[in-house]
């Protein structure tokens, strides 16, 4: 005789059960691009009101207040010029590790997340050291502006090479763009599976927009109330993504 749970389990159809795995598996990168772009939305806020105005994430924006910086406006002009190799050295490490763990067959995603929690506890180091009294030009504020530029050059990184095909996590202009795209094409679309489809990629877009904002106000907050400590809210997010990546989590790249 066949019990209640096995003529539930008869009656589902293996299609049903395929589509209820598919969406499963759309939503692991879906949340995780979320949660990347809320770490990317709080440490560029981050260094912005810890580190006179640095972009940590939005590394290029830096060119523009190295630009007002040039002829007086600003200040911290040296923080924002070495931003930029710091994010490249960033990212050229991802690489790096990447390509040794692969060989080495252990988990890539997993040694990005430690890599880059790596570096922001380095940041927060730096930055205690001579908080509060510190400068533009001070040493330390210097030191921890590299590590948070390089922290955010692992999760450019990363985006490219765990989630290829996903929205970017940290620059949030593509994002935006594609979201106007989106958004007509779901108003506008010439049949109903069009616009099904166009909302269904407005949806991927706007999460890590909005997770990227939020991330943001947080950190702003969080700084006023405990300075760089505020710093281990993303390394625990790392580190709860590094516990949580292994086979199969993503895939990386070649």
């Amino acid at each position: 005789m066949s019990t209640p749970h096995q003529d539930i389990d008869m009656n589902v159809s293996p299609s049903a059960v395929q589509a209820a795995e598919a969406g499963a598996e759309a939503s692991t990168p879906q949340r995780l691009v979320t949660i990347l772009a809320f770490i990317a939305g709080y440490v560029d806020a981050f260094g912005f009101v810890a580190l006179f105005g640095l972009f940590a994430a939005h590394v290029t924006a830096n060119f523009v207040l190295i630009g007002a910086n040039v002829v007086g406006e600003g200040q911290g002009i040296l923080i924002k010029l070495l931003a930029f190799p710091a994010f490249i050295a960033g990212v050229a490490v991802a690489r790096g590790v990447v390509g040794m763990a692969t060989r080495r067959g252990a988990f890539a995603e997993r040694a990005l997340y430690v890599l880059e929690a790596a570096c922001l506890c380095l940041m927060m180091a730096a930055g205690l050291v001579v908080w509060p009294h510190y400068g533009p030009d001070s040493a330390w504020a210097i030191v921890a502006a590299l590590f948070g530029a390089a922290a955010m050059g692992v999760q450019n990184a990363h985006s490219r090479l765990v989630l290829p095909g996903q929205p970017p996590t940290t620059m949030m202009t593509l994002n935006v763009t594609l979201g106007v795209l989106y958004t007509i094409d779901a108003l506008t679309g010439r049949t109903s599976d069009a616009k099904h489809a166009a909302r269904e990629r407005l949806a991927d877009i706007l999460l890590p927009v909005a997770g990227f904002a939020m991330g943001a106000i947080v950190a702003c907050i969080a700084f006023v109330q405990a300075s760089f400590w505020a710093l281990l809210f993303p390394v625990i997010l790392l580190a709860i993504l590094a516990l949580r990546a292994g086979p199969g989590s993503c895939a990386v790249a070649e």
